[in-house]
């Protein structure tokens, strides 16, 4: 079984276990979710679904959505536009953000638990979390700008 096989098969056994019943839309947005690495919008989620699901509406996706953010089984990411977009992966990592088209990239990098310690010390605040992002132009963009 491939690890995404694995990963759809332990988020349905989640959703199972929290008592979400698992209906065809749902399935076909987690799975979408699991296979997407560009962490879509829920309009993009929408749009690549409409044709094999032409009833389900935005707001399903969005009711969807906020099942899978509730049981932990996707992150949020708000980047100052309108629209947020979603990300499976719920392991610590950063985002590399294309400043012209807008595209996301997970990257890895040891987590910054000293920055962390550091802003407690010198702020006084208990921290949360943290989140780094990244900003400069992906590859395609650099392509199109040379043509």
């Amino acid at each position: 079984m491939a690890v995404s096989e694995v990963r759809m098969q332990e988020a349905l056994a989640t959703l199972k276990s929290s008592g979400v019943r698992i209906t065809p839309q749902r399935h076909a947005v987690l799975e979408y979710l699991m296979h997407s690495m560009n962490h879509p919008t829920a309009d993009e989620i929408y749009k690549a679904l409409e044709g094999k699901f032409p009833n389900m509406s935005v707001a399903t996706v969005y009711n969807n959505l906020r099942v899978f953010l509730d049981i932990g089984l996707v992150r949020e990411l708000t980047y100052g536009d309108a629209s947020s977009r979603f990300d499976c992966n719920t392991t610590d990592h950063y985002h590399i953000i294309c400043n012209s088209c807008g595209k996301i990239v997970d990257f890895h990098y040891p987590a910054l638990d000293e920055v962390e310690q550091l802003a407690e010390q010198v702020t006084g605040f208990n921290v949360s979390h943290h989140r780094l992002e990244v900003y400069g132009t992906c590859t395609d963009c650099q392509n199109t700008s040379r043509h």
